[in-house]
Parts: C-alpha cells; structure tokens; sequence
C-alpha cells in the first residue's frame, strides 16, 4: 500500500513563508522522481516543481521560480516544498506526486506521468 501524506499547509499573510511537506511509504523512495503540483478552485491541477531521484536536478513552474524551493530527504523518505514571498495567486492545494523510472523534461510536467498522489494539503494567502 503506497501512501503520500502531505502536511504543513496553512494560512499565511501576503509576502510571508511555508514549507509544506510529503511522506511517502509503502515504496523504494529513492527510485522515484517527485513532484509538487497546485490546484485553484475551478482551474487545472497545475504543476510547480520537480525534484529526481538523489535530489541532483531541480525544476521549477515560471511562476514560482525564485520564490519557491524543492527539496528531498531519502533517509526520511520525505519531500519539501518551501515556499517564499508567497502571493495571494498562490492560494491552492497543494498535492505532491511520485514518478517512478525513466522521465523526460516534459513529462515531469505532467499530471499524467505520475505514479502516485497525495491528498493535497490547503495553503491560503492573505492579501
């Protein structure tokens, strides 16, 4: 039984920081890719950041880069999104998603290369 757990999320003011976090069981953590994905109310599941499998190439949403931070940690089989400067558009759930093998550039991107999903944790901005 896999299982991605994400926690952290919150309720945060305009230009203020949260780091949300996944836990993954019931997998080799270490042969996956993993993702962090944000959905709005009425839009598209929409991705925001990569990380692969030992944590040495990183990829980031044009929206978020610079703001936002990718991390893994495979000894507690948990990835971390740390999120900065955050703005009200931010305002989402945030799911994270494990991709399992070989991957492309463009398929990290995708909803539908994915393995497995969270539930999602809520993260809402403040203006």
């Amino acid at each position: 039984q896999v299982q991605l757990v994400e926690s952290g999320g919150g309720l945060v003011q305009a230009g203020g920081s949260l780091r949300v976090s996944c836990v993954a069981s019931g997998l080799t953590f270490s042969w996956y890719g993993m993702g962090w994905f944000q959905q709005a109310p009425g839009k598209e599941r929409e991705f925001v950041a990569f990380i692969s499998l030992n944590g040495d190439s990183t990829d980031y949403a044009g929206s978020v880069k610079g703001r936002f931070t990718i991390s893994r940690d495979n000894a507690r089989n948990t990835v971390y999104l740390q999120m900065n400067s955050l703005k009200p558009e931010d305002t989402a759930v945030y799911y994270c998603a494990a991709l399992y093998g070989r991957y492309s550039e463009a398929d990290r991107r995708q909803t539908d290369s994915y393995n497995y999903w969270g539930q999602g944790t809520q993260v809402t901005v403040s203006s």
